[in-house]
């Protein structure tokens, strides 16, 4: 474990600062990767122990939800800083609302209802970071009306319950028009940006841009296959199938990061903290190891050689193999 501290960015106009690789927590201690937010093989003590050996490497950032692992996750992070308190001082939990594993609601009452049960399961009396989760573009004038999800959550942040309202949708189709709409502090951007997706770039980041928005990237590793590349390995841990094309791309990749002395893992996660906008990238982790791997990957600037090197290879792959 290294003690030297994680980069840090300002997560658009909050005023609050990030380590530029935070931990996401939708499969935390789940032993399979595939059991998505079920609680079959959860293990709450490895769950936990994932947290400390993020927070031990420097982490100070933690991305959950009221969906993930039915429900767990927030109790999950809440008991990991409790046992912690010294590495919790100054760690930032972001949260996200009126999506659960029972279904979705971004009406007033749901969404009160939603934060009321985050705030018990994180154990706290205010949350700095909350987001809006998974609404439809379909949606959004109702959501963004006088009886939907944003309204209420506005009363409580009056009220200091609540901190900065953000948009988190996993389909960037859905989570363009919230963004573009002004009206969100910050957003999650899943499955819109890493080393095979420029989706973010087309209307995404531009937006983000011009509100002073903070980005947090999730998928950064698409699904693990940016952690560990494709030299040596099966592929059966990664939690989704690639097209050929993708994996001979990634295999290019991960040889220039090679011949510049580094992995393709630091590559994936330096590469979508150099935007403005990006503050963080929350990679899930499963393991111990996989948060210290994480962390450290941040810790040491790839040269600039790397990025001219690796500029041709990145674009936009339809990446699911069919």
């Amino acid at each position: 474990m290294s003690a030297d501290p994680l980069p840090r960015k300002a997560l658009g106009r909050t005023g609050l600062s990030v380590t530029t690789v935070g931990i996401g927590t939708a499969w935390i201690g789940l032993t399979s990767p595939m059991e998505g937010t079920t609680e079959r093989h959860l293990d709450e003590d490895l769950g936990i122990a994932t947290i400390h050996a993020a927070l031990e490497a420097g982490v100070r950032f933690i991305d959950t939800a009221a969906l993930y692992v039915n429900s767990r996750a927030e109790r999950i992070v809440a008991r990991a800083l409790a046992l912690r308190p010294d590495l919790a001082a100054d760690t930032i939990v972001e949260t996200k609302c009126c999506r659960l594993p029972g279904g979705s609601d971004y009406s007033d009452e749901g969404t009160l209802r939603s934060v009321a049960g985050s705030l018990e399961r994180l154990g706290v009396s205010r949350i700095e970071l909350i987001y809006i989760h998974d609404p439809p573009k379909e949606a959004l004038s109702a959501v963004l009306g006088q009886h939907g999800a944003l309204a209420a959550l506005r009363r409580l942040q009056s009220e200091g319950v609540l901190g900065h309202i953000g948009i988190a949708s996993n389909d960037p189709i859905d989570n363009t028009p919230y963004i573009e709409s002004g009206e969100f502090a910050v957003a999650v951007v899943p499955d819109a940006y890493s080393l095979l997706s420029q989706i973010a770039l087309e209307r995404i980041f531009p937006a983000a841009e011009r509100f002073g928005m903070g980005i947090v990237v999730a998928t950064p590793l698409e699904r693990g296959m940016l952690a560990t590349g494709v030299r040596g390995s099966t592929g059966e841990h990664y939690a989704r199938r690639f097209a050929p094309e993708v994996l001979a791309r990634v295999g290019q990749i991960e040889d220039v990061c090679r011949a510049h002395g580094g992995t393709i893992l630091e590559a994936a996660l330096q590469y979508v903290a150099r935007h403005p906008v990006v503050a963080a990238s929350i990679p899930g982790a499963r393991s111990p190891a996989e948060a210290r791997a994480n962390a450290d990957a941040v810790r040491r600037p790839a040269p600039d050689a790397l990025w001219t090197d690796l500029a041709p290879l990145i674009q936009t792959w339809d990446i699911v193999a069919r």
